[in-house]
């Protein structure tokens, strides 16, 4: 295994783990949303949407959790130039698919849901904690992190 040098991080990859923190923040946002006010976020919440949300396993907010913390502490440990923050981002990750892995093959979502409504986001969702190890990594390699 080769070693690097520690390396000035170039001034687009604290740009972007900057936007990757401020991402994380706003899913801690709609975390504590989901926790305080539950399904009374939406004012077009519907029986089932509240049914829905008293179902959910005692579980699902620890992994919620966890998917949004990861996701912060890993953008933390980037601009800290730390090596932890790819460990961070692959607890994200993993807590991403069991929470959407959950959402849509443990309940009746896409049966009351329109696919085309349910699943971009979840995707979007998974396509930036996957991007987020890859930067990790790439960091490491570089030498950017420590």
């Amino acid at each position: 295994m080769a070693t690097y040098l520690k390396q000035r991080q170039p001034g687009w990859f604290v740009i972007v783990a900057v936007v990757l923190l401020l991402w994380g923040l706003l899913g801690c946002a709609a975390f504590y949303m989901h926790v305080t006010l539950g399904p009374a976020v939406d004012p077009a919440a519907t029986d089932w949407d509240r049914a829905y949300y008293a179902a959910l396993p005692v579980w699902f907010n620890p992994v919620y959790a966890a998917a949004v913390g990861g996701g912060v502490l890993g953008s933390i440990a980037l601009l800290l130039r730390s090596r932890f923050a790819q460990l961070f981002y692959i607890v994200s990750l993993i807590a991403v698919v069991v929470q959407f892995g959950y959402v849509f093959l443990g309940t009746d979502m896409l049966a009351h849901k329109s696919l085309g409504a349910t699943l971009p986001f979840p995707l979007f969702i998974a396509a930036v904690a996957v991007f987020q190890i890859w930067l990790a990594k790439l960091a490491a390699r570089r030498g950017w992190l420590s």
